[in-house]
């Protein structure tokens, strides 16, 4: 999550945080209730309209002061299918007085884009920045209980409007440890984040519950371990969580890494969705937008893309000119790489269609983890290897990109639908671990893993 640049006092190199579905295409309209594409554009055309031909969204972070700038508003209108309140869903904004909740400017927003079918993500319901005064000097069961209410009261308010919400935001530390961040609301015991996804699923059973963080974009780092094994965790004891959010602020201090497709692929073969939720990138290249996309468009479960503001000007960054647009409202050249990227992208498979929450197992079946790793790459053919926890007689599901055919595999039965292209690999006593090859075709993209059930 993402506060407004006048609001932020950490040092300039190191990223600030922040804190839909798209409305036309594949299963998030239905999610989004929306019927109509934002501004009637042709699809190909802009960037939420390229993104929805691929089953995705093209978001960005709006303010409800700027709502009044035409300039602003038009490039909303016109270019996005997704929104996010930048500010106006935080604490302090939603109950600056213990409960005392306002919701006008939020409201305001979601009304804006809900009128021009637009979806809405929820920003933020959990995090230990921008409280109000009240909660910052609260602690214990005080200060859980105040916490859980919050989450019921605005998760409540938005019930049916919001498709997806950053359920808790931050909650890692920096650093090589992999450890909680300590904050008040850690302080009030360990499973708060728990805690906070349980009630939020309560208060609105119908949007999807994401963790978001930041500088969780290489996958070699801890935080980025630590996540991920709490999103593993929950999954396989329950906890509702939907998806997660890679805020990816990129700068010289925390770069785009070369594994980022790698991260966005490994969370989701968890079985949850994978959201960019708070893109800007320092100077803009148009080289690393593309990237992004791209890294996206290839990871059937990366769900779509935010970017935090609308013109430079707009930036909490502002310095750093990292957005589509530039002062004035002009495309920029990230914004051609960007909508060529999205007209390019080969749309996600659909057979079988990514889950959505935890795997349904065959009756006297039961659920297991399969974790997908990268092996060795030749000239025209890769490995992929994928290690199955939970099960010692499994069946999982994996699905590669046309034009790309799988042409080995060992340590398993496998089958394949009419297309091909999803591959079921059964047990067959060799352990836990089976691999494959892939021809790659002039395709790259990593193979998904969609289920993994227990038999």
């Amino acid at each position: 999550m993402i506060e407004r640049c006048h609001r932020d006092t950490r040092p300039r190199s190191r990223p600030r945080l922040h804190a839909a579905l798209a409305v036309a295409a594949v299963g998030l309209l239905a999610a989004a209730g929306a019927t109509v594409l934002p501004g009637a554009a042709s699809a190909g055309t802009t960037l939420g309209a390229s993104a929805a031909e691929r089953g995705r969204y093209f978001g960005a972070a709006v303010a409800a002061n700027k709502l009044s700038d035409n300039t602003y508003v038009t490039i909303l209108n016109r270019e996005f299918n997704s929104v996010t309140p930048e500010n106006e869903m935080k604490i302090d904004a939603t109950e600056p007085q213990q409960g005392q909740f306002t919701f006008a400017n939020a409201d305001r927003i979601v009304s804006h884009a809900r009128s021009r079918g637009m979806s809405v993500r929820g920003h933020t319901l959990a995090w230990h920045s921008q409280q109000p005064g009240w909660m910052q000097n609260m602690s214990g069961s005080a200060l859980r209980q105040a916490m859980l209410n919050h989450v019921t009261q605005v998760a409540t308010h938005f019930r049916g409007q919001v498709v997806a919400w950053d359920v808790v935001n931050e909650a890692f530390a920096d650093g090589s440890s992999g450890a909680r961040r300590d904050s008040n609301l850690q302080r009030t015991g360990n499973d708060w984040i728990e805690a906070a996804f349980r009630a939020a699923r309560a208060a609105d059973p119908g949007a999807k519950l994401c963790y978001n963080d930041y500088n969780t974009d290489d996958w070699s780092h801890a935080k980025t371990q630590a996540v991920y094994a709490m999103v593993r965790d929950f999954k396989q004891r329950g906890v509702p969580i939907d998806c997660v959010g890679l805020q990816s602020h990129f700068n010289s201090g925390s770069p785009y890494p070369g594994n980022y497709r790698t991260t966005l692929s490994s969370f989701a073969a968890l079985g949850v969705d994978v959201q960019i939720t708070e893109l800007d990138i320092a100077g803009a290249s148009p080289t690393t937008y593309r990237n992004v996309v791209n890294d996206c468009l290839a990871v059937a479960r990366c769900t779509g893309i935010t970017v935090w503001g609308i013109r430079d000007s707009d930036s909490w960054r502002a310095s750093d000119t990292p957005l589509l647009f530039d002062n004035a409202g002009n495309r920029k050249p990230a914004y051609d790489a960007v909508l060529a990227a999205l007209n390019n992208g080969t749309p996600p498979p659909t057979t079988p269609p990514p889950t959505t929450g935890p795997t349904t197992p065959p009756p006297g079946g039961g659920s297991c983890t399969a974790t997908l790793r990268d092996g060795t790459r030749w000239g025209d053919r890769f490995n992929s290897e994928v290690t199955v926890s939970g099960a010692t007689n499994w069946t999982v599901v994996v699905a590669v990109t046309p034009p790309q055919k799988v042409s080995a595999t060992w340590n398993g039965t496998p089958s394949w639908d009419s297309s091909g292209n999803v591959m079921t690999m059964r047990s067959n006593g060799s352990g836990n671990v089976f691999g494959f090859t892939t021809m790659a075709n002039g395709n790259w993209s990593r193979p998904q893993v969609y289920s993994c059930t227990a038999s």
